[in-house]
């Protein structure tokens, strides 16, 4: 099919094909897939593709909770649940934080979420005027400036620096801030550096956010995954509890992406305002999966530090890999399971270093590009397959290298 753009003639869409009788909005109608997109759509035709492009675990959900789901299944647990999600869920939530990050919240703070990127599109949408500006710090997820725009904001890029570990600074924040600043979305642990922000930092940009009236969407889902120095809630700090929405899930904690489990911890009238706004688009979130959810925030915290020794160990040994190839600088993660190297001593840009890779070594990475202008000159590489396949991918970007 070819999407018919009411322009004269064939015309292409999204999908380069036409539907008769219809007419796409014009807001997508020049649209084309995002970078990252376009690269996993190739990888899919491609076989024997080392793959380092995923941020997903390559461990299975532990067979315990996927009992936990079956038994509520058995249960009766296959209706409609409660719009902010069931309360049982909500409270384990809320003993998970309080147990690993010392942030007390009630369970009429918790939003149940169809993963993570849904808690970010409600808390802008409940947020947000059209024209409000959001800082988002670089490197940064590309979504995220997508749901800014879809609700009518405008994404503002806070560049960082390697050599500051590509953690924000006060000075960067106040460069970027204006009188139509409403909001910042930081993520820490980050996706793609690894970067850990450290307590001093949070604490002086808890300062600027209260002194500039802001809210903040505090992207935490990578909380369990830090190798380097502590994971510190923001919500935690004085003032903060009231202008943040913290932003999680188990998909990378637990292992459970095809789960799609998110929540948000809000101010309780605002999370109330996001379970009405999700009312009219997911309607709750599935059932036996908040089961699942209830059963792994209790009683898995042990697996979890495995997995995280796992990571942290594969993401050492593929760091020391990528220093010792001619023209690669690869800054040290302290937390998630990324590295995001500077590749830039190649002489290629982050695109065609990615994208040669790709189709000359069959190894598949991201460009840094899509993360904003503090990435071109990088790529990430996922370090979420075992270290058999890492190090086969290492041997082959070195043998690439080598070729350049």
């Amino acid at each position: 099919m070819r999407y018919n753009t009411g322009k004269s003639g064939a015309a292409t869409g999204l999908q380069g094909r036409e539907v008769e009788g219809m007419r796409l909005a014009k807001r997508y109608r020049e649209m084309r897939p995002p970078e990252m997109v376009r690269m996993f759509q190739t990888i899919e035709r491609m076989e024997g593709v080392l793959n380092l492009s995923i941020g997903e675990p390559d461990f299975d959900t532990e067979p315990d909770i996927v009992e936990a789901a079956a038994k509520a299944g058995y249960d009766g647990f296959t209706h409609y649940p409660p719009l902010q999600g069931f309360l049982d869920v909500r409270e384990a939530v809320c003993r998970y934080w309080e147990r690993h990050h010392g942030l007390r919240a009630d369970p009429g703070e918790v939003y149940m979420a169809v993963g993570g990127i849904q808690v970010a599109h409600l808390a802008f949408a409940a947020l947000l005027d059209p024209g409000d500006e959001v800082l988002l710090v670089e490197p940064y997820f590309p979504p995220y400036v997508s749901q800014v725009e879809a609700n009518g904001g405008v994404p503002v890029a806070v560049p960082t620096r390697e050599e500051n570990g590509f953690a924000p600074t006060v000075e960067d924040l106040k460069r970027a801030v204006t009188s139509r600043t409403r909001g910042l979305l930081l993520n820490s642990p980050c996706n793609p550096s690894g970067r850990v922000v450290p307590r001093r930092q949070l604490e002086e940009i808890a300062e600027f956010v209260g002194e500039h009236d802001l809210f903040v969407l505090s992207d935490e889902i990578y909380e369990s995954l830090v190798f380097h120095g502590e994971h510190v809630c923001l919500a935690t700090f004085p003032g903060m509890r009231e202008r943040t929405v913290t932003m999680a899930g188990l998909s990378k904690s637990h292992c459970m992406t095809g789960w799609r489990l998110g929540y948000g911890i809000a101010p309780e009238a605002l999370a109330r305002t996001m379970t009405v706004i999700a009312s009219s688009q997911t309607y709750g979130l599935n059932s036996l999966a908040q089961k699942a959810a209830l059963y792994a925030l209790d009683t898995q915290d042990a697996k979890v530090l495995e997995r995280r020794a796992i990571f942290a160990e594969r993401v050492a040994s593929v760091a020391e890999r990528l220093n010792a190839m001619k023209g690669v600088r690869c800054p040290p993660a302290d937390g998630a399971f990324y590295l995001f190297p500077n590749i830039s001593g190649s002489g290629l840009s982050s695109e065609d270093f990615s994208w040669r890779l790709l189709e000359e070594a069959k190894v598949a990475t991201v460009p840094g590009s899509p993360f904003g202008r503090s990435g071109k000159g990088y790529i990430r590489i996922a370090c979420t397959q075992s270290q058999d396949t890492l190090m086969r991918a290492m041997d082959a970007i070195e043998k690439f290298i080598d070729t350049l």
